[in-house]
């Protein structure tokens, strides 16, 4: 007869939380490799970097919020006739609305021939 004790069985959730680890080692060893440990992402630099990002929006923000205010100051300008650009002229006359009648400088259509 075997008797297990409790402690020594190995199941399914033991197994892959030992694969989880290793796998995390071996990415870990990777990037070390590949990216060097100067380079590597750390919580602290995520977080510095979170900190400039901010920054950086408060910056952003802040500029925004002095042109407004500068655009409130100032006296709205008086438009004046002269101001608004003319349009150009074309040369010709606005064509004639469709009255199923030729207008008097048009030419008469051709005439069908069977």
């Amino acid at each position: 007869m075997s008797v297990t004790e409790r402690g020594s069985t190995i199941d399914l959730t033991t197994i892959s939380r030992a694969v989880a680890s290793m796998a995390v080692g071996v990415v870990h060893t990777v990037e070390r490799a590949v990216v060097g440990d100067a380079r590597i992402r750390t919580a602290r630099g995520n977080a510095w970097e979170a900190v400039c990002a901010d920054r950086d929006r408060a910056r952003q923000r802040e500029e925004i919020r002095r042109l407004v205010a500068s655009l409130v100051s100032e006296p709205a300008r008086p438009t004046t006739e002269s101001s608004i650009p003319a349009v150009p002229a074309t040369g010709t006359a606005p064509a004639p609305a469709a009255t199923g009648t030729p207008s008097a400088g048009a030419p008469a259509p051709a005439a069908a021939t069977a």
